[in-house]
């Protein structure tokens, strides 16, 4: 007899990152030792891009709710280590599905993050986008806004390469500089709720090390998560380019995070 399925729905505590198995390494120890061992590559100086994230412990956490098995779910304190952050013990991840505890098993499972849906880039294509970006930065150094003209382009191929490895698993924004603001609001609210985090000019730097992933893979990102590439293995499911057209959108948001736009894709 199989329990009555039920939606999870997300609690205010932390539903970003308790539903992101993936989210971040294990431990603030594996991240220190990612960057030490890419010196010059400041996109790994920090959690958050792809190559920081624990995609094994990802596969078997949304294989055991496929599968509607007890689950621990991963929880993660972005304001540990001053902000740096780290993975919470194993003993403080909620349990779900648990059945013999009169839980109701989980239905829905929401996975969200910055970077959900970005798909590598062949790399020809890959030093297109850079070396445009880098002509735009010098073209005119002062009205330049990115930071992937910044960055070498053997920073941005590990990034890349990394993210292949992301194909075993979208809200957009009018203009992707937001993240600078909303990371600062994360970022004053767990100053006042646990009293730990980054300086305005800390929280800075760490999204400049996002920003160059947004400038890579957003544009594909817009025009679908679910859209094979002719370069790809084939997917399962997804027979033909049209399979997925007309089945998701895309809703653009404004600075408040306002729904200004619904796009069907």
């Amino acid at each position: 007899h199989n329990p009555p399925l039920n939606p999870l729905l997300p609690t205010s505590q932390s539903p970003h990152d308790k539903l992101l198995p993936r989210r971040h390494l294990s431990r603030h120890a594996d991240q220190q030792h990612l960057a030490a061992s890419h010196p010059s590559n400041p996109l790994l100086q920090h959690r958050g891009q792809p190559s920081t994230h624990d995609i094994p412990l990802g596969r078997q956490v949304f294989t055991s709710l496929a599968e509607g098995l007890p689950t621990k779910i991963p929880a993660y304190d972005k304001s540990a280590y001053k902000g740096q952050g780290n993975r919470l013990p194993e003993s403080e991840w909620e349990v779900v599905n648990d059945f013999l505890a009169g839980q109701e098993r989980v239905r829905v499972v929401i996975f969200e993050g910055w970077c959900v849906g970005f798909r590598a880039l062949p790399e020809e294509e890959l030093r297109r986008v850079w070396e445009d970006a880098v002509q735009l930065r010098l073209r005119d150094p002062q009205g330049y806004k990115g930071r992937l003209g910044h960055v070498r382009f053997e920073d941005v191929k590990v990034i890349n390469e990394a993210l292949k490895g992301y194909d075993v698993f979208t809200n957009d924004a009018q203009d992707t500089h937001f993240v600078y603001d909303w990371r600062q609001e994360q970022e004053r609210n767990l100053l006042a709720t646990k009293g730990a985090g980054m300086t305005v000019g800390q929280v800075n730097k760490f999204v400049d090390g996002y920003y160059p992933s947004y400038e890579l893979f957003t544009p594909a990102l817009r025009i679908g998560v679910f859209v094979p590439r002719q370069e790809s293995e084939p997917q399962p499911g997804l027979a033909d380019d049209t399979s997925w057209t007309g089945k998701q959108l895309r809703l653009v948001v404004d600075r408040q995070r306002r729904v200004c736009d619904v796009v069907r894709i």
